[in-house]
């Protein structure tokens, strides 16, 4: 029986060969059949790999928000027919804060071989070059949105690296990265550290930890950067 294949891709307009091994594009272009969070996203990588591939002849299937999920069985038919299957998330590693979870678990149901393939995590990147707890942490996805609600979270979060020394990492959208980063200037206490993690593997990559007293005197230009935040001490 083929195999499902966790296919990475780059967080964002970098070179291919810096980032995803060379191996991979063999393995990609023996598939035709892919699960993906975007299609236009997808297409556009395809062609990273192969300016050549003939994007006509593949199919996709979309999994997303949007996605019926009495769907996603069907997803696999093409693995009942021997074709491998491949997933794409929309940046980074799929399966990980990315719907293409839960394909995998269906895919283990039915007995499915599942391929993770290596490739850029933002998450593992930040945690790696923050300087904080690796043994110990956790991915909170996204904060609250109400403020409210947030400060109550940051706060929650703050507990638990002092409590459990666990390291706490969390996402937001680009568009909202200030304001995030002012919620936790304002509810964080000023020993504790802060790492800012922003355009990973890309040229203007940029990654700073240090305290909270420390950001408050100078704040970085995140916004509208797909950023990792971690708290920790």
């Amino acid at each position: 029986m083929a195999s499902l294949y966790l296919i990475p891709i780059t967080l964002g307009d970098s070179e291919l060969n810096t980032v995803i091994p060379e191996n991979h594009k063999r393995i990609i272009l023996s598939i035709s059949h892919f699960i993906v969070e975007n299609i236009r996203t997808t297409r556009r990588f395809l062609k990273k790999v192969d300016r050549n591939i003939d994007i006509d002849s593949l199919h996709f299937y979309e999994l997303n928000k949007h996605t019926n999920k009495n769907q996603l069985h069907s997803y696999l038919d093409p693995i009942k027919q021997n074709l491998p299957v491949g997933i794409m998330s929309e940046a980074g590693c799929p399966g990980v804060a990315d719907p293409g979870a839960e394909v995998v678990r269906i895919a283990h149901e039915q007995s499915v071989r599942v391929v993770p393939l290596v490739g850029p995590s933002s998450i593992l990147l930040a945690m790696m070059a923050s300087g904080m707890n690796g043994q110990n942490f956790a991915f909170n996805g996204y904060l609250p949105i109400k403020k409210g609600e947030k400060a109550m979270q940051i706060k929650h979060l703050e507990s638990r690296i002092y409590s459990e020394n666990q390291s706490q990492l969390f996402i937001e959208a680009p568009y909202r990265n200030l304001q995030l980063l002012d919620d936790l200037l304002q509810n964080c206490q000023p020993q504790t550290e802060l790492c800012v993690a922003c355009d990973l593997t890309l040229e203007t990559e940029f990654i700073k930890t240090q305290s909270i007293s420390n950001w408050k005197k100078s704040k970085p230009d995140i916004q509208k950067r797909p950023a990792i935040f971690i708290l920790g001490k």
